[in-house]
């Protein structure tokens, strides 16, 4: 994150990867999944959504969805959802919002991560039908 170079590379090889895609929303998983998360959310034209881990709100968390002038903020069954992290390890934390995007509504949903540990078998953590990649595998 600290090479300009790289970071404008790793965000142009993940434009690339998902330009056609018709993305709406980008789900960055915090916190370094913020950074690039939002920077592709801004590239592809799509809004960006900040997914916290338990226990890093000071408080419950409760949600409701809203009407404003131009629509509702939310995930709804219209939109195609990216949702991006770091690092797949386990790979749990990106499952459990997987599911919870889908439980959203969410017409289509796509995982990315930069970097795969692959000798922890994280992509076992998802069904066959979730298209998960990454940019470098270890």
């Amino acid at each position: 994150f600290k090479n300009a170079e790289c970071l404008q590379g790793m965000i142009d090889e993940l434009y690339e990867m998902y330009k056609d895609k018709g993305i709406t929303k980008v789900v960055g998983i915090e916190s370094r999944g913020f950074i690039l998360g939002g920077a592709l959310a801004a590239r592809l034209g799509a809004g960006f959504i900040m997914a916290r881990k338990p226990g890093k709100l000071p408080a419950e968390v409760v949600e409701e969805t809203y009407a404003k002038e131009y629509g509702t903020d939310t995930i709804n069954e219209n939109d195609i959802v990216l949702l991006h992290d770091d690092l797949l390890a386990t790979g749990g934390t990106m499952a459990a919002t997987y599911r919870l995007v889908k439980r959203c509504g969410a017409k289509q949903a796509f995982v990315n991560f930069v970097i795969e540990l692959k000798g922890l078998n994280g992509r076992k953590a998802f069904t066959d039908d979730v298209e998960v990649t990454t940019l470098l595998q270890l």
